[in-house]
């Protein structure tokens, strides 16, 4: 039975820290080698900081699958795909790696991050860092907490995570990533009833609006979807606040045993429904990156390195 890379389905953390690679060309073996050597540094990190609580993820690209592992690939992995409708753009960008460094310490992600940064070497480049960090009592930077569908216990790894029947990907998860920025200043001139018209929730205390109150274009409605079926759609977000004082927004991340919850919600959001209703909080932000991932499984990773 194939084991889950922890970091997935953990429990929030204070800080994270990013980091984006694109591979060196003929450096794939050597890559390999590196990322089933990270988990064992990685706990001994956790180890030697056990109060931090450091969780970690490591996910390969889409479009550099092939060259990690040309031996198979995952039914469903596919490029992140660029939607414009209108002035609405979800961009898509090309990263071979992903790194998710989190723990409720800023300098053990710092360690950690140089750490992995020196053991990849000149066999990567380093496209982009983000670091995270926990608002408040878990809000995004809007001032509405973020997350709150998100499921709860061991309905988290159902929601997360392939399960056992999905051969060498069994315990691997699908990964979708997006940097917003947000406009503070457009934001900032509504009024707080405005804004929790948008979002469909009460801003203080995160109270969803009742259905028939909230508005067609609420982001609220846009993602909280159901398949044909009328199951709920859901992912596990683990989605973080970002910025500086010139650039500030919220770092999107999100698991799923399928990309096409993820992909319908986006749907949803940026292109709307018959009616033209798209989600209106994309007036007071902009994605600027969008990429699409797999997590492999502990064995994987291992499975990885003999090829």
């Amino acid at each position: 039975m194939a084991i889950e890379q922890f970091g997935v389905c953990a429990e929030p953390n204070l800080h994270s820290y990013y980091l984006m690679f694109n591979v060196t060309d003929n450096k794939d073996a050597f890559i390999r080698k590196i990322l089933a050597k990270l988990p064992a540094m990685f706990d001994e990190y956790a180890h030697n900081f056990s109060e931090a609580n450091l969780n970690t993820v490591i996910a390969i690209g889409a479009n550099y699958w092939d060259r990690y592992y040309p031996t198979a690939r995952p039914s469903q992995l596919k490029a992140f795909e660029h939607i414009q409708v209108d002035n609405r753009v979800a961009p898509a960008t090309n990263y071979d790696l992903y790194l998710q460094i989190r723990s409720d310490r800023a300098d053990v992600n710092h360690v950690v991050s140089t750490k992995v940064c020196e053991m990849l070497g000149d066999a990567v480049e380093l496209v982009e860092q983000v670091k995270g960090f926990r608002y408040l009592d878990g809000r995004d930077l809007t001032g509405f907490v973020d997350g709150t569908e998100n499921p709860k216990g061991l309905h988290k790894r159902e929601v997360a995570l392939l399960d056992d029947s999905c051969g060498d990907f069994s315990k691997g998860s699908y990964l979708h990533i997006q940097r917003f920025r947000h406009n503070f200043k457009a934001w900032e001139g509504l009024e707080t009833k405005q804004q929790e018209d948008i979002i469909g929730r009460t801003k203080v205390d995160d109270i969803e609006y009742a259905s028939e109150d909230k508005a067609p274009t609420a982001h609220v409605k846009r993602t909280n979807l159901k398949d044909a079926d009328g199951n709920s759609m859901e992912i596990l977000r683990q989605s973080m606040p970002y910025g500086h004082m010139k650039n500030q927004g919220l770092f999107f991340v999100s698991f799923c045993y399928t990309p096409v919850n993820f992909e319908e919600q986006l749907k949803s959001m940026y292109a709307g429904d018959e009616h033209g209703n798209y989600d209106h909080i994309l007036k007071y932000t902009q994605a600027e990156t969008g990429a699409s991932f797999f997590v492999p499984s502990m064995d994987l990773l291992e499975q990885a390195a003999e090829l």
